[in-house]
């Protein structure tokens, strides 16, 4: 053996010893993962349907996998401040993110400059909930259906006010998707959260607006304002009697605030396993679920990759969305 082949393959051992070594310490990490506290950042403020979410499956995950899992929010910035935090972050799994629909596949149509990139700076963990949306007016609105609310509307083009928690919040994205689906023409009033523009809506200072089941619910039942559709493909076990807006004539319509988990781009793939793993059997706990049942929050499971897929088809939806309703933040 000469000196140079020698080396050769000395290089070769090496590079294989070490990849061999990378690859059981990856399995093992994946093993007994987790070791120690896991944190879950919502880019939200406390009290919201996500950080609910977040709490309840932090406390059940806690239990099943005998490590703290705590919520940590990070507010501000439309979720952009939190995002990137986590997007920032080691990558071994014990940082994840708990956001939405706005977070992963409307923020960046919105900003010209984004601290993170939802497709490059994150690993898809799993879906994990959705939140029903529903069309509502104002009791003394004269419209108890969807086709009557269109004909109101239709008869004074940008008379009727409507009013979101904010700025290209889910709630105006959901209208502006209506009113593009079905020709009619709204005027958007933003307010600084849910709860303001509910109350304007209560007091009948605006007619109508596209509001969450868990913050509805309860004014629905009440009679205060009438729930006209809900804008999942299905109907709801609250409301049972209550149309889609899809078979209300709108076909095809559908809008809702989703929500996911992930991680850190370049978080080993058997740790992002076995946090899919272990979320989906704290969801499907029975009285994890029908906590979020009553909260108007449907349950939801995914692989990573359909995860992915599902982001990014509803990047190129709500793009579109964006771009026809002139829609800005910047």
């Amino acid at each position: 053996m000469n000196i140079s082949t020698g080396r050769g393959l000395s290089s070769l051992v090496a590079v294989c010893s070490a990849l061999f070594t990378t690859a059981i310490f990856g399995l093992v990490h994946a093993q007994d993962f987790p070791v120690r506290p896991v944190k879950i950042v919502v880019p939200l403020a406390p009290g919201g349907g996500t950080d609910f979410f977040g709490r309840l499956l932090a406390a059940k995950l806690t239990e099943n996998l005998g490590q703290t899992v705590l919520v940590e929010n990070r507010a501000g910035g439309g979720t952009l401040i939190g995002a990137e935090a986590v997007a920032k972050a080691p990558p071994d799994g014990y940082t994840l993110l708990l956001s939405a629909l706005t977070t992963y596949s409307v923020n960046p149509h919105l900003y010209k400059k984004l601290p993170y990139d939802p497709f490059r700076d994150f690993a898809p963990v799993t879906l994990t909930g959705r939140f029903a949306l529903l069309l509502v007016v104002n009791s003394d609105v004269p419209a108890k259906s969807v086709a009557e609310f269109l004909a109101l509307a239709k008869s004074k083009p940008r008379e009727l006010n409507f009013a979101t928690p904010g700025p290209a919040s889910t709630h105006q994205l959901a209208m502006e998707l209506f009113m593009q689906a079905t020709g009619a023409e709204l005027t958007h009033v933003p307010y600084k959260g849910a709860g303001p523009a509910t109350q304007e809506l209560l007091a009948g200072r605006i007619p109508v607006m596209i509001l969450d089941v868990a913050t509805g619910l309860a004014h629905v039942k009440s009679g205060r304002i009438r729930a006209l559709a809900i804008a999942s493909p299905e109907r709801s076990s609250l409301l049972p009697d209550v149309p889609t807006i899809s078979e209300s004539g709108v076909p095809g319509y559908e809008a809702s605030a989703w929500q996911g988990i992930v991680a850190p781009a370049g978080t080993p793939p058997r740790v992002i396993e076995k946090l899919n793993d272990e979320i989906a059997r704290a969801i499907a706990d029975p009285g994890v679920r029908q906590k979020l049942l009553d909260a108007g929050v449907e349950p939801l499971k995914s692989t990573p990759e359909q995860f992915a897929a599902y982001m990014r088809s509803e990047s190129v939806k709500w793009a579109e969305v964006i771009r026809k309703g002139k829609i800005s933040i910047d």
